[in-house]
């Protein structure tokens, strides 16, 4: 009788080992999948935009930047975008100012005309887009990756010249480098400051921004536009007699005597402008002018695009500086 209850034991305690393994197994597996669940929790995070919230991917490697801004705002933080936009004005290739910087680097067609094929097919973390663009495709780059929507609704804050460390600040805090990114607004104030002590000892210090277009001599304004308030009101150059403080305007060659100006500064859009600059420069009222007879007209390298970031900023102020020695 004993001798056949000793194998039961034996047999029940086996059982009972196994049984106790796979419940530890089972426990261990649990725990893992929780530890799982948390991790992948932690690695998503909520991005509040102008169209609500976003849920994207703590590490990012494939940011798609489409527009130039965003794509200086990427590079002043010290990453680098996965594809940008591409530029009508420059064959659709990168923008100049940035183009050493974005060496093999994906262009996804214009901000005109975007190509969603081929967004798909780099399989993004991440579409970051301005409200404008948003209007025509949000919907479609959402379905392809998480999209951030950057800008405002607000028209006061829209026509605010300085919206763009927004833009900055939002994109910093999308890739966690917020205090790397309100350094880079405090280094830019000082070279500005610095900027505006040297010009307001020039004895003369009045200005004109013109744009050459194809069939057209436009005066930017005094405000309104990034570039213009960095020009007058942080650098602290005098407008021209016929700048207006709020709204560009298009000009004849006839009144071009009477912007009565220190400097001109002027971009020449690579579309029809050279041929209307050419135009221009062989006219007397144009050689009349004191700016251009005292050698002090400077074709600029598309300040109105810069003027959105802290890179191109930087640069204009560097790029005016030295006009003016």
């Amino acid at each position: 009788m004993t001798k056949n209850i000793v194998p039961f034991i034996i047999a029940m305690l086996t059982i009972l080992v196994f049984l106790a393994a796979c419940g530890s197994e089972n426990r261990s597996t649990d725990e893992a999948s929780s530890s799982n669940g948390d991790t992948n929790a932690q690695d998503k995070r909520i991005i509040e935009h102008l169209y609500g919230e976003t849920e994207i991917p703590e590490k990012l490697d494939r940011v798609l930047s489409l527009r130039p801004s965003f794509t200086d705002h990427i590079l002043a933080l010290e990453e680098k975008p996965y594809a940008v936009t591409g530029e009508e004005q420059y064959g659709g290739g990168y923008i100049p100012y940035l183009a050493d910087q974005l060496e093999g680097v994906e262009i996804v067609g214009n901000q005109a005309s975007i190509d969603l094929e081929k967004i798909l097919s780099l399989s993004p973390d991440l579409i970051i887009i301005d409200d404008y663009l948003a209007s025509e495709v949000y919907d479609d780059l959402a379905k392809i990756a998480p999209t951030i929507v950057l800008g405002t609704e607000d028209p006061e804050a829209s026509n605010d010249p300085n919206f763009w460390q927004e833009d900055f600040l939002k994109i910093a805090e999308i890739y966690g480098k917020t205090e790397l990114a309100e350094q880079k607004i405090k280094e830019l104030d000082q070279k500005v400051v610095d900027g505006k002590e040297q010009i307001s000892g020039l004895e003369n210090k009045g200005l004109a921004f013109l744009r050459i277009r194809k069939d057209a001599i436009q005066l930017y304004a005094e405000s309104g536009h990034p570039m213009n308030t960095l020009l007058y009101n942080d650098l602290g150059f005098e407008p021209s007699d016929l700048t207006d403080p709020l709204e560009r305007k298009d000009l004849s060659l006839e009144v071009i005597p009477e912007i009565n100006t220190d400097y001109i500064f002027l971009q020449v859009d690579s579309s029809g402008g050279p041929d209307n600059m050419g135009t221009i420069k062989e006219s007397s009222l144009w050689q009349g002018l004191p700016a251009v007879q005292q050698g002090n007209v400077q074709e600029t390298d598309f300040w109105i695009y810069k003027s959105w970031g802290v890179i191109g900023r930087t640069q204009i102020v560097d790029e005016v500086l030295s006009y003016i020695e």
